[in-house]
């Protein structure tokens, strides 16, 4: 329905482990998104797909990026950026038997692979030699998560930033200090993919706040919603793509 709507980019998030009484809105139905894309890839022909958040620390580094190129290289190259994120939801480390205090770490190390993965058919991990192949293109990293941890992970890490809401007022300053980092660093301007949920019952206010995003330098727009069923997920794109994004032409 979005590759058919004319949408350019669909997102998974992820949730491993909810507990019954954290579970209001969602019924604890989440999907495993490197699996969830792998389908998508195989029902789909054009559009492109990303995940908004990958939590790293759930996650050992190898099987990891193993999956994510799998995907990449099944899709054509369609699995345009990998929002990813250090997590917070304390049951879902504890049902994982992993240290939430390492969290911050654990995704600095998997950050870290997925960098040296991709770019070397020949990869070293605890200290052992090996092939990763397929290697196709990475997809762009996009580093979920508050100032400014968020943003010097970005810059040492990540490819750009994906916050979660936040207005256009308060996000600009964050996104000059990003740049600032990412020049520091050597590295291009960042990608800026904001995840916020627009208004979509009231297309002038949506479109409005799309323009915002827009001037505020935003490379990404992520309509970040639940749905009840299909037929409320098709009118969510169809409003997206026939009415907001022609508002930013």
């Amino acid at each position: 329905m979005a590759e058919a709507a004319g949408l350019d980019e669909i997102f998974v998030p992820d949730h491993i482990a909810i507990p019954p009484d954290d579970a209001e809105g969602s019924g604890g139905r989440y999907l495993d998104p490197l699996t969830a894309l792998a389908w998508l890839a195989a029902r789909t022909e054009r559009i492109g797909l990303g995940t908004a958040v990958l939590i790293l620390p759930y996650r050992p580094a190898l099987p990891t990026a193993k999956a994510i190129a799998t995907i990449q290289e099944l899709s054509g190259g369609r699995l345009t950026a990998l929002g990813v994120g250090v997590g917070w939801m304390e049951p879902e480390f504890r049902a994982l038997g992993v240290p939430k205090p390492r969290r911050a770490a654990d995704t600095d190390a998997v950050l870290e692979f997925l960098g040296r993965a991709f770019a070397n058919d020949v990869v070293e991990q605890n200290g052992q030699r090996f092939l990763f192949l397929p290697r196709p293109p990475r997809p762009a990293l996009l580093v979920g998560g508050a100032a400014p941890h968020a943003l010097a992970r970005a810059a040492r890490f990540g490819d750009g930033w994906m916050p979660i809401g936040g207005k256009p007022a308060e996000l600009a300053p964050q996104i000059a200090r990003l740049r600032e980092l990412f020049r520091a660093a050597g590295k291009p301007a960042p990608d800026v993919s904001i995840m916020t949920r627009l208004p979509l019952d009231d297309s002038g206010r949506a479109a409005e706040l799309a323009r915002a995003y827009a001037e505020l330098g935003a490379t990404r727009l992520v309509h970040s919603n639940r749905y009840a069923d299909a037929a409320e997920f098709a009118r969510a794109a169809e409003a997206i793509a026939g009415r907001i994004r022609p508002a930013l032409a």
